[in-house]
């Protein structure tokens, strides 16, 4: 009887890690277009950098760099500091989806126009 209930229990456990695993969120690549540019433009209005255009293109990395700049939220080469340390988890995973989906060596890898 115990070891029913245990077997059980273990299935349910392992049913809810499944299913919370796929429901994890994910980043939107177009809000994360988005809110990459309007960091930026929101730094050049405050006259951190000259240029209201993103620095680095989404292909200026690989996917594997850009998980590990994300992970470790080292966003330093960017500049506007002030502006990403502002933003919320979403927007980092939204921002995250975005680059990560044109890296240089994704299927399409893409630079900001």
């Amino acid at each position: 009887m115990f070891r029913k209930f245990l077997v059980m229990a273990l299935a349910i456990l392992v049913s809810f890690s499944f299913i919370s695993v796929s429901f994890a969120a994910e980043g939107n690549k177009r809000k994360g277009k988005y809110t990459y540019r309007k960091v930026y433009k929101a730094c050049h209005e405050r006259g951190e950098v000259d240029l209201a255009k993103p620095p680095i293109n989404p292909d200026g990395h690989t996917q594997a760099e850009w998980t590990t700049i994300f992970e470790g939220k080292t966003f330093d080469e960017f500049g506007c500091q002030e502006e990403w340390s502002n933003l919320g988890e979403n927007q980092l995973a939204d921002i995250y989806a975005y680059l990560h989906a044109h890296a240089s060596d994704s299927p399409t890898p893409l630079k900001c126009k």
